[in-house]
């Protein structure tokens, strides 16, 4: 298994189906551990319908610049190096690729981009359990995933079987982030779990991981994703950009505990 040493952590972002936030968390974890001093690229691993240009206000039409006639030099947005397929084809093209070919692509970006020193690589992962998950999990040695979903029952059938698959390829689970978890009125300050709740709280009893994140549903995360601002850097809302660095604080310190390292000291008290 390949490993990238520049690299000293890659942190899959995966769910089991699509529409449940995974791209918009990856893009806020990647600019929320940048905000806390760290050194972070961010890879679309989506082929088939990459979301990073958008997300990080890379200008349609940018293309990565080409070192050594092979490397690809990822294109900085908000802090973060960044490479996604959505940079070498026009945002019009259907990638209407077999598996193989997407396979192939995907390799190539991973590794023939020149990433510097990362303290992080964020992978944005397709979603489901396919050909990209596996690829990735048997080229290169996978730190760990965060696995994205919503309190909705069928979102969380789906996010059970991303756990089972990244279980059987040996890639530890750093936690399960309960996306849209309660939407708070703008109004008259009511809140409300739409999708439902509770549902982190049964993907962590019955598989044994932690829900490191419990993210709203807010207009200001919809409203700066469009714009290309993620919301943790925007300005717009203290409260949203206060659970993503939560979130990244959460990531890290599951990376220590992974490491054998702690986030403080062991305390003993005796009777000397």
């Amino acid at each position: 298994m390949k490993k990238l040493d520049n690299i000293k952590n890659i942190v899959c972002v995966a769910s089991g189906k699509g529409g449940v936030g995974k791209s918009t968390t990856a893009a806020n974890l990647a600019v929320a551990l940048v905000l806390q001093g760290n050194k972070v690229g961010l890879l679309d691993a989506d082929i088939y319908g990459p979301s990073l240009p958008l997300m990080m206000g890379v200008p349609s039409g940018t293309r990565p610049k080409i070192k050594d006639k092979r490397l690809m030099l990822p294109i900085m947005a908000h802090g973060v190096e960044c490479n996604s397929m959505g940079f070498l084809v026009d945002e019009k093209t259907a990638m209407v690729w077999r598996a193989p070919m997407v396979v192939s692509a995907f390799n190539q970006i991973l590794n023939d981009t020149a990433w510097s020193e990362l303290d992080y690589l964020v992978v944005d992962m397709p979603p489901g359990t396919g050909d990209i998950q596996l690829s990735l999990a048997q080229s290169v040695k996978v730190t760990g995933a965060v696995i994205v979903t919503t309190p909705q029952d069928m979102a969380l059938l789906d996010a059970a079987k991303g756990i089972e698959m990244f279980n059987k390829v040996d890639v530890p689970i750093l936690g399960v982030v309960e996306n849209m978890s309660t939407h708070v009125c703008a109004n008259c300050g009511h809140e409300e779990a739409i999708f439902g709740s509770g549902g982190g709280d049964r993907l962590s009893r019955d598989y044994g991981v932690e829900v490191i994140a419990r993210l709203p549903l807010d207009m200001a995360i919809r409203e700066q994703t469009d714009l290309g601002n993620p919301v943790v850097a925007s300005g717009t809302s203290d409260v949203v950009a206060k659970a993503y660095l939560q979130l990244a604080s959460n990531v890290e310190e599951q990376l220590a505990k992974l490491a054998g390292g702690s986030s403080g000291p062991n305390i003993t008290i005796s009777n000397d």
